[in-house]
């Protein structure tokens, strides 16, 4: 594990493609012995808890934040309660060390990307010609005239070297 980890975006319009890149590369990074963390931007509500649990009436009940903690996992839930969101960086300060961190959304952060593209996305207008960040495509059909790398979005194995290069992820054996 490195101090500080590299990071790396996947960027896309909804329907794009971007959650099952991110779950392959999560897959694959693990598969050769790295150690990888997510960061997913969500646009809008969301909930991991239930309705009538008792971590969501701890919620209901105002508290900051919860705790869940088994054998197995543990997740901290921190409501806002009408505070900004807090920013990239607070949210990567909170990460626990780990090589590579995989961000899913977040399109406009200055961090490496790889823009994922389908056929069926919500929005087909191009990310790459305006974010300087992005250093390739994933797309599901052909990319004509494209001054960055193409990449098939189902070829994780060559998307994860793509990302190993850029980052200068240290080699596993």
């Amino acid at each position: 594990m490195t101090d500080k980890p590299k990071i790396f975006g996947i960027a896309g319009w909804k329907n794009s493609g971007k959650t099952g890149l991110a779950v392959r590369l999560v897959e694959e990074f693990t598969r050769r012995g790295y150690r990888i963390s997510t960061i997913k931007h969500a646009h809008h509500d969301f909930d991991i808890d239930k309705v009538g649990a008792d971590s969501f009436r701890h919620r209901q009940a105002g508290a900051h934040e919860v705790a869940i903690v088994s054998g197995t996992r543990f997740a901290i839930m921190h409501e806002l309660r009408g505070a900004p969101e807090p920013s990239f960086e607070e949210i990567l300060s909170r990460i626990a060390p780990c090589d590579l961190v995989l961000i899913e959304g977040y399109k406009r952060e200055p961090v490496p990307k790889i823009e994922a593209r389908r056929l069926e996305a919500a929005k087909r207008e191009p990310l790459s010609p305006s974010d300087p960040w992005i250093k390739a495509i994933a797309a599901d059909h052909p990319v004509p005239k494209a001054d960055l790398p193409v990449f098939d979005l189902d070829d994780t194995t060559a998307i994860a070297d793509f990302i190993i290069t850029v980052t200068g992820l240290p080699p596993r054996s």
